[in-house]
């Protein structure tokens, strides 16, 4: 043990990041020699990261450790163990990053948080389109570092998810796309019961089909995203949700007279858009969290987030607090969201609305 600790001392002097490489890959020996709970206190002391976000790369990188040596031999004992991790501490790491992320605040956002952590990382986009279930594939194959999505229960255990919310839960706030004939019929909405008579239209590979299922709301699905919008003028559903920030440049994009934005309804849930990271690359994982975290301390996330997405008048265009809101629960939302940490999230979760 004192081995390790001396080679953490001198990691520090490196700079930050590297102690936070370092000090995540020994924790997991530390897990596999069960004395974590002591040395936890003290890496979390070196790298000043809270209880929560150490918590949860300690397990994914954990989790990593016990895949990447279950076909080892059994016999080998702990201290064959701590040599492969050693070993692979001093493996080279790539500083190429294959994202699927184009050229939106997401993408911006991911290269300013490594920008923080690392310098030395460089951002490679791929030109190819791909569904949600594609990008997974893609990632736990390793040809693809790192996606944005909302995320799900599902999507969590598959991948490793970087648990600061994009949009600081703005997705989880809908707007409905929906057919002009039908305005003065949703401005009818008053109650749940009210809603559930209306029919939604889905991507099926997106969290929110689950989620509106789960609520007993009746809902169409297409894998097809492109097909939602002929499907909703054709009466096959009758409205289609998309998070605030994007339902304007989403219906610009696929011009229908017939279609519009309604005025009336917010449908609201918790369910967070996070970064999420290929097993393969649990350093990345770590470099893009702290950089995050940077941000968010200093104030450079909400400057960059309130600026890039136009907040100030998305509010003022949206009349968010004189709509009728819906909220639904997500059933599966992983007990891990950081929902105690105001810091990360709008203050629209905790509007009346209309009455």
């Amino acid at each position: 043990m004192a081995i390790h600790l001396t080679a953490a001392m001198r990691v520090i002097a490196t700079g930050m990041m590297s102690v936070i490489r370092y000090v995540f890959t020994l924790t997991t020996i530390l897990i596999i020699t069960k004395r974590a709970a002591c040395w936890s206190l003290f890496i979390m002391a070196l790298t000043g990261l809270s209880a929560s976000s150490f918590a949860v790369f300690a397990a994914d990188i954990a989790s990593s450790h016990f895949a990447a040596n279950s076909n080892s031999n059994s016999n080998s004992g702990s201290s064959d163990a701590i040599k492969s991790d050693v070993s692979h501490i001093q493996a080279p790491i790539s500083k190429t990053i294959v994202t699927t992320i184009q050229q939106t605040w997401q993408l911006n956002l991911l290269k300013e948080a490594l920008r923080r952590s690392d310098s030395g990382y460089k951002v490679q986009q791929m030109s190819t389109q791909m569904n949600q279930k594609r990008k997974v594939e893609e990632a736990l194959a390793g040809t693809v570092d790192v996606f944005w999505s909302m995320t799900s229960k599902e999507l969590e255990e598959t991948v490793l998810p970087v648990r600061i919310p994009l949009f600081k839960g703005l997705l989880g706030n809908r707007l409905l796309i929906i057919r002009k004939a039908d305005e003065t019929r949703f401005a009818k909405v008053k109650t749940m019961a009210d809603f559930r008579q209306l029919k939604a239209g889905q991507n099926r590979y997106w969290p929110d089909a689950t989620i509106l299922e789960a609520n007993g709301l009746p809902v169409v699905t297409s894998y097809q995203y492109t097909n939602l919008y002929p499907m909703l003028e054709g009466g096959r559903f009758d409205y289609l949700a998309l998070g605030a920030q994007e339902i304007g440049e989403e219906l610009a994009s696929h011009p229908d007279p017939a279609l519009k934005v309604d005025s009336h309804i917010l449908l609201q849930y918790r369910s967070p858009a996070y970064f999420f990271v290929s097993p393969k690359r649990p350093e990345l994982a770590v470099a893009i969290l702290a950089g995050l975290e940077s941000m968010v301390s200093d104030g450079s996330f909400d400057e960059m987030f309130n600026r890039e997405l136009k907040i100030e008048q998305l509010y003022r265009e949206a009349k968010f607090e004189q709509r009728v809101i819906i909220r639904l629960d997500t059933p599966d939302l992983s007990p891990l969201t950081p929902i105690e940490r105001k810091e990360l999230w709008l203050d629209l979760f905790s509007m009346q609305g209309a009455k």
